[in-house]
């Protein structure tokens, strides 16, 4: 077993610490050694004994009179030369872990080998190398942060490669030992120890992102466990990367990287930290570190691949993501304030991962009211319809862009339509230039039996609308208000559409379960929607009770009321009387005492 500070025995000479031209100062020196421009007078004889390079170089010569030999690129430089003369000489100095690395490459460089001399500098720095450095995580990744200024004579003699093992090995020493002594505390401090972070995390974002990359691969080949390698990504990544355009990525502004702003290391990093992340099933990622790493991949141009494999990963998690997630800034210049693409592109890896969720499931009772499935859509629905009402207002925000996010979701992953119904509201107060036909393709995605009484009653008296659309409203409010009257409970509804999903004999298998798993989604939304009915028609009657109290003896009915109230709209005949005007425009003027009344969505 070596020491960290070996007694190497010597003779006697006086020796000058500084980088002088001369090291001994009791006898004159017979050659000088030059080091990357930095020159030492020493003497042949004990370099020649144990440095096999220079006593070739010096052997070499037919000229006895050599007094001079240059080295260039001598790794670790003119202080690695040093250390190695001193070695020679047989100076008593310290081997550490800052310069043990040093050392080495030194030695293979000037041939310090058992040949000419036993327990010779290379033999002496393999020693402290497996003796001392491997047994230690620490120093391990000391000395292997050290061999990144020494490429590529490091890695020709095995270090890097030995302290990667090292740092994955002592990892998961830690991780059992901190397992046992979890087991052998208390409650309170097994709690205590569960909640710190293991103190090699930090150790790690000292090192560049090569040998980083190569130490993580190593700790998931030797079992490390996930959470622990996340936590070291995370910090990684929060060490290396703090404050890259901050501004740009943290906050929805319109701005553009200048192109020296972003430096090609960093996308290395962005890149090689995402092919790190562990897979999804074997650990929990936090979404926020992947929407950060998304935009920090944005902002400096990551490879598709990257950008791909985050979005796939968000995707898959779309029901817990906030609506403040998924604002990202788009930073192209003369394109909307938000990156729509990249939030489409997440949706339609969520949509994949339903279906292929629903092909997994063989049975009938899958598809279920409460199914995982069913709730995740309904959920992504709901944070879709925040997302389009919050990047309705962009004035860059180009139609095409805005009717994708509208028709990608299927029509399952909406109850009711109220939230669809405010985005494309908003959109159409905030593009007034819209064509008639622009607002007929807009309006076309919301389906007005899917709209609640208020949105109803909002809709009907909004002038944004295409008339089209306003017929339509007041259409299926007659039909509501005539239903709710006779009392009909929708058991004819129901039961045309459990007729209608009886299998067909000319269907394939697989072609009649594909119809009634339709058959059944939609009846499951019939359902969500009757009680949505259920619930309005419920309130309405209390408001019905306390009107007939308060006005019982002007004689007014509901129905009566009613009728009244559609007659104000002021959509099938002029309030004056006289002939209708037709278009957005005219019925600005017309429905005036209409919209006092409203209160807007948008």
């Amino acid at each position: 077993m070596v020491s960290e500070t070996p007694f190497i025995p010597s003779p006697t000479p006086k020796f000058c610490n500084s980088l002088a031209n001369r090291i001994f100062l009791d006898v004159a020196g017979d050659i000088t050694i030059v080091v990357d421009g930095e020159s030492f007078l020493l003497h042949k004889f004990p370099l020649v004994s144990r440095s096999g390079k220079i006593r070739k170089m010096v052997a070499d010569v037919k000229d006895s009179s050599l007094s001079k030999l240059e080295f260039l690129n001598l790794p670790g430089g003119p202080r690695a030369f040093e250390l190695a003369a001193k070695f020679c000489y047989g100076m008593n100095f310290e081997i550490n872990t800052g310069n043990v690395a040093q050392l080495r490459c030194a030695a293979e460089y000037l041939e310090m080998t058992e040949d000419y001399r036993e327990e010779n500098l290379i033999t002496r720095a393999e020693t402290y190398l497996n003796e001392v450095v491997t047994q230690s995580l620490e120093k391990s990744v000391e000395v292997l942060s050290s061999c990144e200024m020494l490429a590529p004579m490091a890695e020709e003699v095995g270090i890097p490669d030995k302290c990667v093992d090292a740092i994955a090995l002592n990892a998961c020493k830690e991780q059992l030992a901190s397992g046992f002594s979890r087991l052998d505390c208390d409650d309170g401090c097994a709690e205590l120890k569960s909640g710190r972070l293991e103190w090699w995390v930090e150790d790690l974002s000292v090192l560049k992102i090569e040998f980083y990359q190569r130490v993580i691969a190593a700790m998931g080949g030797a079992g490390v466990q996930p959470d622990s390698i996340v936590a070291s990504l995370m910090h990684y990544a929060q060490a290396s990367l703090k404050g890259i355009g901050k501004q740009q990525i943290w906050h929805p502004t319109r701005m553009k990287p200048s192109p020296g702003m972003v430096e090609n290391s960093q996308c290395i990093i962005v890149e090689t930290l995402v092919s790190l992340l562990p897979a999804e099933k074997s650990s929990s990622i936090p979404l926020s570190f992947l929407f950060g790493m998304l935009r920090m991949a944005i902002l400096v141009g990551a490879n598709v691949a990257c950008r791909l494999e985050l979005e796939r990963r968000i995707g898959f998690r779309l029901e817990m993501v906030s609506l403040d997630d998924l604002l990202i800034p788009c930073v192209q210049t003369g394109d909307s304030l938000f990156d729509v693409d990249t939030v489409h592109r997440i949706l339609v890896n969520f949509l994949q991962r339903i279906e292929e969720e629903e092909n997994e499931e063989y049975g009938y009772e899958s598809e279920a009211l409460g199914s995982p499935s069913q709730g995740s859509v309904l959920k992504v629905g709901r944070l879709i319809d925040s997302y389009l009402a919050e990047i309705a207002p962009d004035p860059y925000l180009n139609l095409q862009k805005f009717m994708a996010m509208l028709e990608i979701l299927p029509d399952y992953a909406r109850v009711i339509d109220d939230g669809l119904y405010r985005a494309v509201d908003i959109y159409l107060k905030a593009h007034p230039m819209l064509t008639e036909h622009e607002c007929k393709k807009l309006c076309k995605f919301i389906d007005c039996k899917k709209l609640s009484q208020e949105a109803c009653n909002h809709a009907a008296q909004n002038d944004r609308l295409p008339v089209q659309m306003t017929v339509r409203v007041l259409y299926f409010e007659q039909l509501r208000l005539k239903s709710s009257l006779s009392g009909s409970s929708g058991d004819g509804f129901l039961s045309q559409r459990i007729s209608s999903g009886v299998p067909s004999a000319a269907m394939s298998p697989r072609d009649n379960y594909a119809s009634l798993r339709r058959e059944n989604r939609e009846l499951k939304l019939e359902i969500s929607r009757m009680r949505v009915r259920l619930s309005e028609l419920e309130k309405e009657q209390l408001f019905m009770k306390q009107g007939m109290i308060e006005k019982s003896g002007n004689g007014k009915t509901f129905l009566t009321s009613i009728s009244k109230g559609i007659g104000r709209i002021g959509i099938f005949s002029s309030p004056a009387g006289g002939k209708r005007k037709s278009g957005r425009k005219s019925r600005v003027t017309e429905g005036k005492t209409g919209r006092s009344r409203r209160h807007s969505v948008s």
